[in-house]
């Protein structure tokens, strides 16, 4: 693995661990094609279920099990969710920091320029 940091940060840099986990993931895959593509992207269905299983914990909702979590299990899940989002969009396109970057900007102008976004 690459040794690339962000500058100034000394963290890895986002695009490239993401580059790096698609390769993983793809050189370990079971499933090729349009199964394999639907599978990583399903993979999110049970990556938000995480973060739903780690909110209950957290607040005690299931009184059998009682609080079983805390609010950095639910900051990690978080980050899972959005790790697997970033490789699936990666498998779905290479120009994946581009289509998020424009994504973003869109969303971004549509909600701030909203009287509800000011």
């Amino acid at each position: 693995m690459s040794d690339r940091v962000e500058p100034g940060t000394g963290e890895p840099d986002l695009w490239e661990s993401i580059a790096l986990l698609q390769t993983w993931l793809d050189e370990n895959r079971r499933h090729d094609g349009q199964e394999g593509l639907l599978l990583r992207i399903l993979k999110l269905s049970e990556e938000v279920g995480e973060v739903a299983q780690a909110v209950i914990g957290a607040t005690g909702q299931n009184p059998r099990k009682g609080t079983t979590h805390t609010w950095d299990d639910v900051q990690a899940e978080l980050c899972d969710v959005i790790i697997t989002a970033l490789v699936a969009l990666r498998t779905l396109t290479p120009e994946a920091r581009e289509v998020f970057t424009a994504r973003l900007a869109a969303v971004r102008e549509r909600s701030l320029a909203s009287p509800q976004g000011r």
